[in-house]
């Protein structure tokens, strides 16, 4: 009886708990197992907790039950989390438009939002993220194949302060939605473009010169693109991982105008030639880290000039270079004074003299004989929200 009395008593003492007190209470939980405990304790407990949740996430799952349920439940938390700062959907093929629309009524906070793979949405489920989120500085639409151009426009319009744009896969835009994004949203600081082959190029004409950080693995860049690319002149980093030619040309020799380019991944881009590599080293003094993998248009004219003019450059890849050889390997011994590390492996036409000349002039140089598919600074950490 008297312990019933008590548990009555503390029972009746929490439910005078003002919200603002929960709040209080519910920001000192640290782990995620406390934070659902506390929403499970009743039902105002549980609006509290709604109300400071601050993300929501859900995760890649190859299960499509689970899949189909939380497309269907995301608008009921949406509605219950009016305070959300960061929403990644990852894998929601079923996603629709509608489904969105509680995070353009509610979304001025929301400053991170990833449509990861979520293919069933479209320029209208956009533009209404747009329109109830100016905020955002984050947005992912990775393998949204539905968003065109015209979501591009709304995107730009609606959301002037983005910082980072993920549109890898989004293969139907192209160089008018790119433009609209540099014309409205004049912080940008990373883009990535990757496989979007409708992308010449010149839609960066004007950019930014916040824009430091460019992925453009598999693209289809015009040269006059390239020079574009260049225009904003604050790109510290650039992927061009297999880089197409529409023209069958070396379009490559506009990087050499990138003045404050420190890392630059060239990989496998088979149409690159000593007279664009001649012109990245000799315009790109700050350059750290290089990748010329699998480029076997680089020849002896290429290998000097690196030598030569890139005196900053502490890690290079020549995997499976055709056409370096023992005189370009002692172009590069000779030069690149703060060299740390060089990636070499499946060279043919250097011979065991020539490693064993490299290794006796440059013994702190580290050779590596793995292959880097990526290079430069993490995506995780350009996108993550601060």
């Amino acid at each position: 009886m008297e312990k019933e009395m008590m548990d009555n008593s503390i029972e009746g003492c929490i439910s005078c708990l003002s919200d603002d007190c929960l709040l209080s209470i519910f920001n000192k939980l640290e782990s995620e197992s406390d934070k659902n405990a506390f929403g499970l304790t009743c039902k105002n407990w549980f609006k509290v907790r709604n109300i400071a949740r601050k993300s929501l996430i859900f995760h890649f799952s190859f299960n499509a039950k689970e899949y189909k349920e939380h497309a269907q439940c995301l608008p009921k938390m949406l509605a219950r989390s009016p305070y959300l700062k960061l929403i990644s959907l990852a894998g929601l093929s079923e996603l629709s438009d509608s489904a969105l629309y509680e995070v353009g009524v509610s979304g001025t906070s929301l400053q991170s939002f990833s449509l990861y793979s979520c293919s069933g949405i479209t320029d209208d489920g956009l533009a209404q993220v747009s329109i109830g989120c100016p905020n955002l500085v984050i947005v992912e639409l990775y393998r949204c194949l539905n968003i065109t151009d015209l979501g591009l426009e709304s995107l730009s319009k609606g959301c002037h302060s983005l910082k980072s744009l993920n549109l890898g896969y989004c293969t139907v835009i192209s160089d008018r939605g790119i433009s609209s994004i540099f014309r409205n949203c004049r912080n940008i600081c990373a883009l990535i473009i990757s496989y979007c082959r409708g992308v010449s190029g010149v839609g960066f004409r004007g950019c930014p010169s916040t824009l430091s950080y460019l992925e453009a693995e598999s693209c289809m860049l015009s040269p006059e693109g390239m020079l574009d690319i260049s225009s904003g002149g604050g790109l510290q980093y650039i992927n061009l991982y297999n880089l197409r030619s529409s023209v069958g040309l070396d379009c490559l020799g506009g990087v050499g105008s990138m003045k404050k380019l420190r890392v630059l991944n060239l990989r496998m881009c088979r149409y690159l030639t000593d007279d664009s590599v001649v012109a990245i080293a000799s315009g790109c003094p700050l350059i750290e880290e290089w990748s010329l993998a699998v480029c076997h248009g680089v020849r002896l004219p290429g290998w000097s000039a690196i030598g030569l003019n890139c005196n900053k450059l502490r890690i290079l890849h020549v995997n499976r270079c055709r056409n370096i050889c023992d005189q370009g390997l002692q172009a590069l011994k000779d030069g690149c004074v703060r060299l740390e590390v060089l990636h070499i492996h499946g060279c043919s036409k250097i011979t065991n003299n020539g490693l064993a000349l490299f290794s006796i002039a440059r013994p702190s140089v580290k050779q590596m004989v793995d292959e880097a598919m990526s290079i430069g600074p993490s995506i995780e950490d350009l996108f993550r929200l601060q």
